[in-house]
C-alpha cells in the first residue's frame, strides 16, 4: 500500500464515522424522549441512565474517530 492510497482511506474513515457521529447526534437531540422511552423500556434503564449511557456513547465514538481516523489521515498528511 502506498501513502497516497493509506491516506485516502484514512481520510474516508474519517468522512464516514463523522457523518454517523454527526447522524447519531442530530437523532440523540431530535428523539431523545422517544428513544429514551424505549431504551428504557427495552433494557429496563431508568431516564438519566439511558441519557448518561447516549453521552457516554457519543463520546467514545467520537474519541475513537479521532484516534483511529482523524489522527492517522493527518500524520499521513504531514508527511
Amino acid at each position: 500500500m502506498t501513502q497516497e492510497l493509506l491516506t485516502t482511506l484514512f481520510g474516508w474513515m474519517a468522512v464516514l464515522n463523522i457523518a454517523v457521529l454527526l447522524f447519531s447526534t442530530l437523532m440523540i437531540v431530535l428523539l431523545q424522549e422517544w428513544a429514551v422511552t424505549v431504551h428504557g423500556r427495552m433494557f429496563q434503564m431508568e431516564p438519566p441512565e439511558v441519557r448518561r449511557a447516549y453521552f457516554r456513547y457519543l463520546a467514545n465514538y467520537k474519541i475513537l474517530t479521532l484516534i483511529f481516523c482523524i489522527i492517522p489521515w493527518l500524520a499521513l498528511k504531514l508527511v
